[in-house]
């Protein structure tokens, strides 16, 4: 397999991760209406559960392809997400759609974060972070037209059938890497799944502080995103009443944001990865302010669509340009238990930005405001943490 169509598969394992989430937000007004018609905001539901399983199954599916193989963890993820998608299609209430989201977010890790592990096998450094940029750029680019699909299966079959182009997609994912990809770990540098590894793996991610401020602005950053993305079609449906032009404005965002994974991906060989993330939190609570600014003072009268739209692209952008190089500042120093090291990196990161996302999202009262406070928070703690990693590189280079 050559390299861009290495790069397009790796691509395609984690765009399965965004069009999983990102089809199904124009269905979450009709999900609530029909499972949860007096709680409607509950059907944001719908997106945070399938993020919190894929969380949990990230602890497990990279110590498993580190002693079975990346390629066959990665099949059997995808055979649980397709029995979860069957279990979604048929669900009678929202609870046990809720559950199924779990479980389709626990097969899809194994595709999300064993495809890291493999890059990692095969690159390190700054290339890895390039190969990450384009990998980011997919997950940024899916929504630009997973809701536009997602809209015209839910105008042909309703919003169950969604979930057909689920189990669609995962069929084309898992026949293209039996056929092309190379098994990329050999049988003698396989390391038997033990709890105890687990937990050493755990106690050795937690133990440098580098990996752990990584992981936590890590967390600081998807927590943006996934409120973002729980909270964007109401705030377009209900506050500004263009629920119609809903994938439209979505694919813009994507696009855009799409458009900073390429410009990470030249920049962070020049710039390295600690500039652009911090250059790219310090912007993003500049633009923050500025949008409560516009708000509270009424000074977007007219324009407050048009200011909420060039906010959101900005998250949108900032997670471009800080996933793909917190991911690799995490994994650097881990390439011995690069498997392991995936899993528990973005197990805690996914999990709590999750905890964090949910009340975010929930706390949607007709305007983006909360939504704005709460990235505001999330952005200021992260610049923090990046600052305090400055400073402990550089008393470490002094010493």
């Amino acid at each position: 397999m050559g390299r861009v169509e290495f790069v397009a598969l790796m691509a395609m394992l984690g765009g399965v991760v965004a069009y999983s989430i990102d089809a199904m937000l124009p269905a979450l007004p009709q999900i609530g209406a029909e499972l949860s018609p007096d709680a409607i905001n509950r059907a944001q539901l719908v997106v945070t559960s399938f993020v919190f399983g894929m969380g949990i199954g990230t602890f497990f599916v990279g110590p498993f392809s580190d002693a079975f193989g990346r390629k066959p963890v990665i099949l059997a993820g995808a055979a649980i997400y397709a029995l979860a998608t069957l279990l979604a299609l048929l669900a009678p209430s929202l609870e046990l759609l809720v559950l199924a989201r779990i479980l389709q977010g626990l097969g899809v890790s194994a595709a999300r974060i064993v495809s890291m592990a493999i890059i990692r096998d095969l690159y390190a450094g700054r290339e890895m972070a390039r190969l990450m940029s384009f990998v980011t750029m997919v997950f940024t680019l899916v929504p630009a037209i997973a809701p536009l699909i997602g809209s015209g299966i839910i105008a042909i079959a309703g919003w169950r059938g969604v979930f057909a182009s689920f189990l669609i997609f995962a069929a084309i994912y898992s026949l293209w890497m039996s056929l092309r990809l190379r098994e990329p770990l050999r049988l003698e540098d396989r390391c038997p799944f033990h709890p105890a590894s687990l937990r050493q793996a755990v106690k050795e991610v937690l133990s440098d502080r580098v990996v752990l401020m990584s992981i936590t602005v890590q967390t600081l950053c998807f927590a943006a995103l996934f409120a973002s993305l729980s909270s964007i079609q109401q705030i377009m449906g209900d506050s500004y009443d263009r629920a119609a032009q809903f994938p439209y404005w979505f694919a813009m965002i994507a696009l855009i944001a799409g458009g900073a994974s390429l410009m990470n991906a030249a920049l962070v060989m020049h710039f390295g990865m600690r500039q652009l993330i911090s250059t790219a939190l310090s912007a993003q609570i500049l633009l923050c302010l500025l949008a409560l600014v516009l708000f509270q003072t009424n000074l977007s009268s007219g324009m407050g669509f048009a200011v909420y739209i060039a906010w959101q692209a900005s998250v949108f952008s900032m997670v471009s340009l800080t996933l793909g190089n917190l991911t690799s500042l995490a994994m650097e120093p881990l390439g011995h238990i690069a498997g392991m090291a995936a899993s528990v990196i973005s197990g805690l990161s996914t999990v709590g930005s999750v905890l964090l996302a949910v009340p975010i999202g929930l706390s949607f009262d007709g305007t983006p405001l909360p939504l704005i406070l709460g990235v505001l928070g999330c952005m200021c703690l992260g610049r923090i943490l990046m600052l305090r990693l400055a400073a402990r590189e550089k008393l470490a280079e002094e010493g």
